[in-house]
């Protein structure tokens, strides 16, 4: 289900899973990010909190995460651009499920 609530100009995303649009991944509220932008906040882990997209019928929709990090000194959520941000895959242990034979 696609659902969005404006806020104050904003979008906040509301939905499960990623969507696809053209060739931009939008990552939905509540999505896991590292941050590998050259800023004082590489390499930091965040969650985000609200999508904001730009879209013009010619290109691309530009995209905006307001990201809370985590282990940041400022306990404000920051804003960063689509491509300052990855998701993060998290990966079972491959040792996960493994029995030991006593």
């Amino acid at each position: 289900m696609n659902s969005q609530i404006a806020e104050g100009g904003w979008h906040l995303v509301q939905e499960k899973g990623v969507q696809h649009t053209m060739q931009t991944n939008i990552l939905p509220v509540g999505s896991l990010v590292d941050v590998i932008s050259y800023s004082p906040f590489r390499g930091l882990r965040g969650t985000v909190q609200v999508v904001n997209t730009i879209a013009d019928e010619a290109e691309e929709p530009f995209c905006f995460y307001l990201v809370t990090l985590e282990g940041a000194h400022i306990q404000t959520p920051i804003w960063f651009e689509f491509n300052e941000v990855e998701a993060v895959e998290l990966v079972a242990s491959p040792l996960v499920g493994l029995r030991v034979n006593d």
